[in-house]
């Protein structure tokens, strides 16, 4: 696969659809989730808000649809983290931002922090494993070995994140 493709061509406008569909997933999952952006774990996003979030990642794809590597990367992770987002959005949205919020601080001083972290790093483990498997594996296929690292990206912001998300309640506890 080439390093760069041409702007304007039909394969830059294929890799800009992907990555204009994969990150609209992920601010349409998050609107979902959290329309008021209390609960977004990410704190470079939950600043610029949907104001300025939103016209900085059009920039983005525009930008970036030039590389195909990096955009198959980026358009993995993005999806992925859309589906993490929308397993537990409705459940957001019934409870309400703060409510949820409550929720969860509650069942986790329930279940207790090395449960919870046990937990955590299972999931992004296992997660990971497939990634680095599908990178392995496939020395022979650049697409294939950028979707293996757009899941490890995923997994890598998942526990970033909640760890972040971990340390910020840990902290308002005491």
């Amino acid at each position: 696969m080439a390093d760069f493709v041409p702007f304007g061509s039909g394969p830059y406008f294929i890799f800009l659809a992907l990555l204009l569909f994969a990150r609209g997933m992920d601010f349409l999952s998050t609107w979902v989730a959290t329309p008021n952006l209390l609960l977004e774990a990410n704190p470079v996003a939950k600043k610029l808000g949907w104001k300025w979030g939103i016209p900085l990642n059009v920039a983005f794809c525009i930008a970036v649809s030039i590389w195909p590597l990096p955009a198959i990367i980026i358009a993995t992770a993005s999806v992925l983290v859309a589906a993490r987002n929308f397993q537990n959005a409705w459940l957001m949205r019934a409870f309400g931002e703060e409510d949820y919020r409550a929720w969860h601080r509650d069942r986790f001083q329930e279940t207790g922090f090395l449960l919870y972290l046990a937990c955590l790093f299972a999931q992004t483990l296992l997660t990971a494993a497939v990634g680095g498997a599908l990178v392995c594996l496939s020395a022979d296929s650049a697409p294939a070995s950028a979707i293996g690292w757009g899941i490890l990206a995923y997994a890598a912001a998942v526990i970033f994140y909640t760890l972040l998300s971990l340390w910020r309640l840990r902290r308002s506890l005491g």
